[in-house]
């Protein structure tokens, strides 16, 4: 195999990978089902074969590029449009801790052992089996918890804080590293008089003393100076 004739399946390899890609979707790695899962290994393959071997003439190993997607695409829109076809690619979401007892049998067909379930709560922040009400195995292997009533945590309606009132959707940077950020100040209506005014309030008297500022979802103005002096 000459060397142009290399450049140009690693060209056709890259670019039929890539189109293909685009076709499949945007599923993470975790949302990827069984025959999702089979068909990217099996089309890695088949890319790395067409790009490498000469034995694999370039049409048919497009073609079987091409015949993978097609079934994964299939099989995508089985899922989709069937709840019966959905139950047998993906199969349903099992409990393996119900009222607080751990379901033994279950945790057998989820072929989970005690030490991996323990390590899987502890990712979800949940350090004792005490701890737990539910604990359900999801379809693309992660684990959704619920804990106890007692153990859950407190929110601002359980004690009767009020809501913070939102104007801005998310804080905003108006400041970095002493220089204003303009455009930002403008996404919000905001000129540059009022942030001047602000920071005199605050003690600043020339922004270039100024690390970092943000203007927060409720209107005031978080400020960072430079050099702080920490007592």
């Amino acid at each position: 195999m000459g060397l142009i004739e290399q450049i140009l399946r690693i060209a056709l390899s890259f670019l039929v990978l890539f189109l293909l890609a685009r076709l499949l979707g945007r599923k993470e790695i975790s949302q990827m089902t069984f025959p999702n899962f089979v068909s990217g290994i099996a089309i890695g393959s088949i890319a790395a074969n067409l790009a490498l071997s000469p034995n694999v003439r370039i049409g048919y190993g497009i073609l079987a590029l091409i015949g993978w997607s097609a079934f994964t695409v299939f099989f995508d829109y089985i899922e989709i449009h069937s709840k019966k076809g959905r139950k047998v690619i993906e199969g349903d979401p099992m409990i393996v801790v119900k009222n607080g007892q751990v379901m033994e049998d279950v945790l057998r067909k989820t072929r989970l052992n005690i030490n991996t379930l323990n390590s899987m709560l502890r990712q979800k922040n949940v350090f004792s089996m005490t701890d737990v009400e539910y604990a359900i195995f999801e379809v693309d292997g992660k684990l959704s918890v619920m804990k106890k009533e007692e153990k859950k945590p407190v929110t601002k309606s359980d004690m009767n804080i009020p809501k913070k009132q939102i104007i801005y959707p998310t804080a905003t940077a108006v400041v970095t590293d002493g220089t204003i950020v303009h455009e930002n100040l403008s996404k919000l209506n905001i000129n540059t008089d009022w942030l001047q005014q602000q920071l005199q309030q605050a003690g600043v008297q020339d922004v270039s003393d100024v690390f970092y500022a943000e203007i927060q979802q409720d209107g005031s103005l978080y400020i960072d100076k430079r050099n702080d002096v920490v007592h």
